[in-house]
C-alpha cells in the first residue's frame, strides 16, 4: 500500500488529461446530479488532481472537481452563489476526499469545505499527495482526526477495491466498503 506521489498523478495528467476517456468522464460528471467524491483541493495542485481526478473516475466512482465539473464557475469572483452553488455540490456527494500537499495549507476554501462535510455527512478521508509512495504522513493537526487513503500500487487495474481507507495502521476499508 502506497501513497499517491505527485509524481505518479502527474505522470497521469500528461499521459490521459486530455484523452477521450478523461473527456468523457468530465462530461458524465457535468450530467450528474450525484457524487460519491467531493475532492477537495488546492487549485495550485490542478496538475495532480487532473490526474487524481482521471484514476477515480476511472474506478468506477463519481467524483467532483470544481473548475473540471463547474468550469463555468469564476474562481476570481466569489459570492454568494459561488458558496451556495459549492454547498450544493458537496450536498450532492457521499463523501469529501480532503487532497492534502505542500499547497493545502494555503487553501482557505479547503478547511471550509471539510468542515461543512464533516457536520453534513461526517464521511471525511485524507489523501496525502507526498513525493514518495511510502513517506510517512504528518500534516496540520487537526487532520489526523480523519482516515487516510493508500492505494494498492501492486494492482494494475481500476478496481474500487484498489483504495484503502484507514482508520489506524491495521485497520482499513475498502473505498467501496466504505462509501457504503
Amino acid at each position: 500500500m502506497s501513497f499517491y506521489t505527485k509524481s505518479y498523478l502527474e505522470s497521469l495528467t500528461s499521459q490521459y488529461g486530455d484523452s477521450t476517456v478523461f473527456n468523457e468522464s468530465v462530461r458524465a460528471a457535468r450530467k450528474s446530479y450525484s457524487f460519491d467524491i467531493f475532492l477537495s483541493h488546492s487549485y495550485n495542485d490542478k496538475k495532480y488532481i487532473k490526474g487524481l481526478f482521471y484514476e477515480l473516475t476511472k474506478m468506477g466512482f463519481r467524483v467532483y472537481v470544481d473548475w473540471i465539473v463547474d468550469s463555468h464557475l469564476d474562481r476570481s469572483n466569489i459570492t454568494k452563489g459561488t458558496v451556495n452553488h459549492i454547498r450544493n455540490r458537496m450536498k450532492q456527494s457521499k463523501s469529501l476526499i480532503y487532497a492534502t500537499s505542500d499547497n493545502a495549507s494555503k487553501s482557505k476554501w479547503m478547511p471550509w469545505e471539510l468542515g461543512y462535510m464533516d457536520g453534513y455527512t461526517s464521511h471525511c478521508s485524507i489523501l496525502p499527495i507526498t513525493d514518495y509512495e511510502d513517506q510517512t504522513f504528518s500534516d496540520q493537526e487537526f487532520l489526523s482526526v480523519y482516515p487516510y487513503i493508500k492505494k494498492d500500487a501492486l494492482r494494475n487495474n481500476y478496481s474500487k477495491n484498489n483504495l484503502r481507507i484507514y482508520e489506524s495502521t491495521f485497520s482499513y476499508k475498502t473505498m467501496g466498503e466504505w462509501l457504503m
